[in-house]
C-alpha cells in the first residue's frame, strides 16, 4: 500500500486499500471496521492500527508521524540528475568568485617588494583599470571552468554513491556525510588540480606581455601554457601542490556536506516541507561553507605559505639569480605559488620560511613564531568566499534537481539503479 494510499485512508471512515484488492474484501473490511465503531480500538488491515474512538485525534497523529517520516528519509536523486546539477551549480559558483580568486592569487604571488597589491578593494580595482576584465580579473577563466565543472561532477556523482552505500551498510549519518564528502574531493581532485596549475598561473601572469605586474610568466593562452608547462618541466607539473592541496581540500569539504546535509535538516523540520524556500536553500549553502571554511583556515594558511615560501635546500647563487630574472631566463616558468582556489591567506612581509614540506610542521612552525592568531590570518575574506561560493552552488544544485526531475523524468527502474 503506498504512502498516498494511507494518507487518504485517514480522511475516510473506511480503511485505504490497495488496488488489488476486491470489492468484497474492501465491504468485508469496511463492515468489520463500522462493526467496531463503539469500541475504543479497531484493526484496519494488517498493516497499521487506528483509534476509532477517537478518530481526529489519530488522523492528526497519524498525518504528523507520516510527515516526519517523509522529512526523515534520505533523499536520493538519481546519479546522472546530481552529476548534472552538481556540475553546473558549482562551475557557476566558481565562475561568480573568479574575480575575488584572482586578486588573492595576485596578492599572495605577488614578488615586489613593497607589494604592489596590499587589500582586497585597491587591488581589485587597480587590475580592472589596468588589465580589463577578460584577461584581467578574469583570466585564467578558460582552465578554471575547464576543471570546474567535470571536477563538481565527479564530486556530486561520488558523494551521492558513497553516502548511500555508507548509510545502507549501518554507518552513522553524520559520518557517512562526512566520509562521502572526503571521497567525493578525492575523486575530482585528479580533474581540478591540473587545471587549478594552468588558472592560478594565468590569474598571476594576466594580460600576455603584462606592463604592469611582472610574475615571472608569459603564456600566449591556455594551450600555450599547457604545453609549455609539460615541454619544460614535465607533466607531474601539472599536479604541483596536489599532496598539499589534498591536505586543506579534503577536510574543508567533508565538513561543508556534514553541516549542509544537518542544516537542511533542520530547516525542513522548521518548515515542515522538503521544499525550505529560497531564503533557507541559499542560507543552509552558505552557513555550510562558511563555517567549513573558518575551521580549515589553519590548513589553507599552511598550504599558502609552503607553497609561497622561497626554497633554500640546495641554495646557491645561480638559483638566487634564476629567481630574480626568471623572465628574461629561457629556465622553467616555475614559481612557488598556491595552485587551489580559494586560498585567501596572504603572508605578511618578512613571514617566517618554514623550510618543510610538511604540513604538520608547519603548523607547528606557525604557531611557535606566531601564535594562534598566524593560523586564523585572513580568516574573514576566506569565510566571506567560502559563504557566498558554497550558498550559490548548493542553491543552485537543489533547484536543478527540481527541474530535471520534470525535464528528465526517469522510470523507477532507472531510479533504482
Amino acid at each position: 500500500m503506498s504512502f498516498a494510499d494511507r494518507l487518504a485512508g485517514f480522511f475516510s471512515l473506511t480503511p485505504a486499500v490497495s488496488s488489488s484488492e476486491s470489492v468484497t474484501t474492501r465491504n468485508t473490511a469496511t463492515s468489520t471496521s463500522l462493526a467496531y465503531r463503539g469500541d475504543s480500538h479497531g484493526v484496519v488491515g494488517a498493516e497499521f492500527v487506528t483509534d476509532i474512538g477517537f478518530s481526529g485525534h489519530s488522523t492528526s497523529t497519524s498525518q504528523a508521524m507520516g510527515l516526519e517520516a517523509d522529512l526523515g528519509e534520505e533523499s536520493r536523486p538519481p546519479y546522472i540528475h546530481a552529476m548534472i546539477a552538481g556540475g553546473i551549480g558549482g562551475s557557476t559558483g566558481d565562475m561568480l568568485m573568479h574575480s575575488l580568486d584572482t586578486v588573492k592569487t595576485r596578492q599572495q604571488g605577488d614578488p615586489h617588494f613593497p607589494p604592489k597589491y596590499v587589500n582586497l578593494g585597491s587591488s581589485y580595482y587597480k587590475i580592472w583599470r589596468q588589465e580589463g576584465i577578460g584577461r584581467g580579473l578574469y583570466g585564467g577563466w578558460l582552465p578554471a571552468l575547464g576543471g570546474s565543472f567535470p571536477g563538481t561532477m565527479l564530486f556530486f556523482g561520488t558523494y551521492e554513491w558513497s553516502k548511500r552505500f555508507l548509510i545502507d551498510h549501518g554507518l552513522q549519518q553524520h559520518l557517512a556525510y562526512l566520509s562521502a564528502g572526503l571521497l567525493g574531493d578525492f575523486a575530482a581532485s585528479v580533474v581540478y588540480v591540473p587545471s587549478e596549475v594552468l588558472k592560478t598561473r594565468m590569474q598571476l601572469q594576466g594580460r600576455y606581455n603584462n606592463p604592469f605586474f611582472e610574475s615571472g610568466y608569459n603564456y600566449r593562452g591556455t594551450m600555450d601554457a599547457a604545453r609549455t608547462i609539460v615541454r619544460q618541466e614535465g607533466p607531474s607539473a601539472l599536479f604541483y601542490g596536489y599532496k598539499a592541496t589534498l591536505y586543506r581540500d579534503l577536510p574543508f569539504s567533508a565538513l561543508q556536506f556534514m553541516f549542509w546535509e544537518q542544516f537542511l535538516a533542520w530547516a525542513q523540520e522548521y518548515k515542515e516541507s522538503r521544499d525550505v524556500g529560497m531564503p533557507f536553500e541559499l542560507l543552509t549553502g552558505g552557513l555550510a561553507g562558511g563555517l567549513a571554511g573558518v575551521m580549515t583556515c589553519p590548513l589553507d594558511v599552511v598550504k599558502t605559505r609552503l607553497q609561497t615560501q622561497v626554497n633554500t635546500t640546495n641554495g646557491t647563487a645561480d638559483q638566487g639569480k634564476t629567481t630574480t630574472a626568471k623572465a628574461a631566463s629561457p629556465s622553467p616558468q616555475k614559481r612557488n605559488i598556491s595552485t587551489s582556489s580559494p586560498s585567501t591567506h596572504t603572508p605578511r612581509p618578512g613571514a617566517v620560511n618554514l623550510q618543510t614540506s610538511s604540513v604538520m610542521r608547519g603548523l607547528k612552525v606557525i604557531y611557535q613564531t606566531e601564535g594562534v592568531g598566524g593560523w586564523f590570518r585572513g580568516v574573514g575574506p576566506r569565510g566571506v568566499w567560502t559563504f557566498i561560493q558554497s550558498g550559490c552552488m548548493l542553491f543552485l544544485y537543489q533547484r536543478l534537481l527540481r527541474q530535471l526531475e520534470v525535464w528528465m523524468p526517469l522510470t523507477e527502474k532507472e531510479r533504482a539503479l
